[in-house]
């Protein structure tokens, strides 16, 4: 009976031992499946700088820029794209452009370095016309598009964002813009 009872112990530290190993093996596996909690609500935010080059149609001119942008994309490869543009450099008669942009963008991978996307954007434009004559607000409509390469998982160069500006509003008739803007993208998050 003796022997009996320490049987059953040794059985029972025996399948206790085989039990909590299974279960540490399953906890070390389950602990691999985790997403992020960043990233387990399907968003992403990035924000990033960039130069720009334009063309207005207002004169003829040929502008330089700065432009800021934040991203906020879903792992569904749909998001929202808020750029701003100064573009100040390359001044003739003081004319100034800015604008403030805002709206849907789709994007996809190629491979695993090359993000393709597009993009269409709305918002204000602020206009300085020549010798500082006068200044207005105007709506400005974009499309574009673009190609990024990802450098490290976080950091991303924006290879090329082609961008072409409406602004039907304009008061000497519709105006439009074209331009290339390259440089690069922070994922934060």
């Amino acid at each position: 009976m003796i022997e009996t009872s320490l049987r059953r112990k040794s059985n029972c530290g025996f399948f206790a031992t085989v039990f909590v190993a299974i279960l540490l093996g399953i906890a070390h596996t389950a602990c691999g499946q985790v997403v992020p909690s960043a990233r387990a609500s399907g968003l992403s935010l990035s924000a990033g700088d960039s130069i720009s080059a334009f063309y207005l149609q207002y004169g003829a001119r040929k502008m330089g820029g700065l432009s800021t942008f934040v991203d906020l994309d879903t792992m569904r490869h749909w998001g929202l794209e808020a750029e701003g543009r100064f573009l100040v450099f390359n001044r003739t008669a003081s004319v100034q452009d800015a604008t403030l942009l805002m709206g849907p963008r789709y994007y996809f991978n190629v491979g695993q370095k090359f993000q393709p996307y597009a993009k269409g954007l709305v918002g204000p434009g602020f206009f300085t016309f020549a010798n500082n004559s006068s200044q207005g607000t105007y709506l400005v409509v974009a499309a574009g598009g673009g190609v990024e390469y990802h450098i490290t998982r976080r950091l991303h160069l924006r290879l090329a964002d082609i961008e072409y500006q409406d602004w039907p509003n304009f008061p000497t008739g519709a105006m439009s813009a074209f331009g290339v803007s390259t440089g690069f993208r922070y994922t934060i998050f």
